[in-house]
């Protein structure tokens, strides 16, 4: 069901348990479904919890998962906000959310983005993104 990519910025595993809920039950299937945090440990607990997925090579396509190796955590986490489709300018205020503590929920429309490109259809719930 996941056609277009929806990007949830939470506070805490309980608002991230509460949403993965709400997106299944609206028929979201749980394979399309990712968690993603600043801290790498944080972001296994919640996935394990919460039974959503990490952001990995399948998603990523494996040129930027071999290039994440060598990035910083920031970096990393903009590359796989990239890699579905978020473009630059939101990855990098995600990932400054993510830098004060929330959890980033997405649903995915499957489709792997690189380079310049990015879906402008996704759309973004719990921050104000910037215009």
């Amino acid at each position: 069901m996941t056609e277009h990519t929806k990007v949830y910025t939470l506070n805490n595993i309980l608002e991230t348990r509460n949403k993965i809920a709400e997106l299944e039950s609206q028929g979201y299937v749980k394979e399309k479904i990712f968690v993603l945090t600043h801290d790498k440990k944080r972001t296994e607990h919640i996935s394990e919890h919460t039974d959503a997925n990490e952001i990995g090579i399948a998603e990523e396509g494996i040129i930027t998962a071999t290039a994440n190796l060598f990035r910083s955590t920031g970096d990393e986490l903009r590359a796989k906000l990239r890699s579905v489709g978020v473009s630059k300018e939101h990855a990098e205020e995600l990932e400054s959310e993510m830098d004060k503590g929330k959890v980033v929920v997405l649903t995915w429309s499957g489709t792997i983005y690189d380079n310049e490109n990015f879906d402008p259809n996704i759309g973004y719930f719990g921050y104000v993104p910037m215009m």
